[in-house]
């Protein structure tokens, strides 16, 4: 789904919005700016979101969960993701 997204000759940012505590892990959508938006089961408390949105990342990029980093909005809805 996401494989296009990553830059073959570097780091990649996404810019990816997040609703916690839902049903199930998955893509929404994008919207117009570029923002990912994604669904989380997991709740907003001590990084578990943050940990299950890089497994979610890792799986569906087909990269290892270390190359994931949120630099920006660990406590928000709105993060900002490096990937490589």
């Amino acid at each position: 789904m996401f494989p296009s997204l990553l830059n073959p000759t570097g780091k990649t940012h996404l810019r990816i919005k997040v609703t916690t505590k839902q049903p199930k892990t998955e893509y929404i959508n994008t919207l117009d700016d570029g923002t990912i938006k994604i669904r989380l089961k997991a709740v907003p408390e001590k990084g578990k979101a943050n940990e299950e949105l890089i497994r979610f990342l890792a799986k569906e990029l087909w990269v290892k969960k270390d190359t994931i980093e949120v630099i920006s909005g660990a406590t928000d809805t709105v993060k900002l993701v490096r990937i490589g």
